[in-house]
């Protein structure tokens, strides 16, 4: 790991939460983002984990300017909940997963300085989503941590987070390896409530017209004999 320990320091230094820059080259790849960190968010809900999206990851204390912005990371065994930015440091944990959303103006960046960044810091799994396919054919590359190298990840699994990789159409799908069951994104979420509240109201109103037909009954006939 390159990150370096904690030393003295005479004045305090500020670490920035930001630096003016976009989130997303495109709406495509912001609603990547957004998508896989509210997926992972709800999926890692109630265990010692957190999901960040495009905040600072600094690496060497003391060097402010050492620091790089995942599009989305997840961290085990921390506090769940949000940061302005994550000194690994402070924290005492890396990564274990990275995702970057990358484009054809920023491959050269994902694909040389922060894969050699991530895996000196030996971040487990690095991926690689191209939402356009602007020069990843297959969408979707991965590298996972054997020894102290970066090996191709072949069969889309992410050991770490034991969730199943699926690109679908723009977005990374993700699937549990225990069950095959689909990580649902907010769309997918607000569909399914609908679903269920349409089937929950024509419950209710079979249930009404069942009552209507055993009052019209009992007007006609009496109550029911006993059972």
């Amino acid at each position: 790991m390159t990150a370096i320990l904690p030393v003295a320091q005479k004045t305090e230094i500020f670490y920035p939460s930001a630096d003016g820059e976009p989130v997303a080259e495109t709406y495509d790849h912001l609603y990547a983002i957004v998508t896989a960190l509210e997926v992972l968010k709800q999926y890692l809900a109630g265990r010692q984990a957190t999901v960040l999206a495009d905040q600072f990851l600094y690496y060497s204390q003391g060097f402010p300017k050492l620091r790089v912005a995942p599009d989305v990371m997840v961290i085990f065994d921390v506090a769940p909940g949000g940061r302005d930015n994550y000194k690994i440091w402070e924290e005492g944990q890396v990564p274990v997963v990275i995702f970057e959303m990358t484009s054809k103006g920023t491959q050269d960046d994902d694909r040389s300085f922060k894969k050699n960044l991530y895996e000196q810091l030996e971040v487990q799994e690095y991926w690689l989503f191209d939402p356009k396919g602007e020069w990843i054919a297959e969408k979707l590359r991965g590298y996972r941590l054997r020894g102290d190298i970066y090996e191709p990840i072949t069969d889309s699994r992410s050991v770490p987070l034991q969730l199943r990789l699926v690109v679908e159409e723009k977005l990374i799908g993700f699937y549990r390896e225990d069950t095959g069951e689909k990580l649902l994104i907010p769309t997918e979420l607000a569909q399914a409530l609908h679903q269920k509240t349409l089937e929950l109201q024509q419950a209710e109103e079979r249930a009404e017209e069942l009552e209507s037909l055993l009052v019209r009954y009992r007007q006609q006939f009496g109550d029911l004999p006993p059972q």
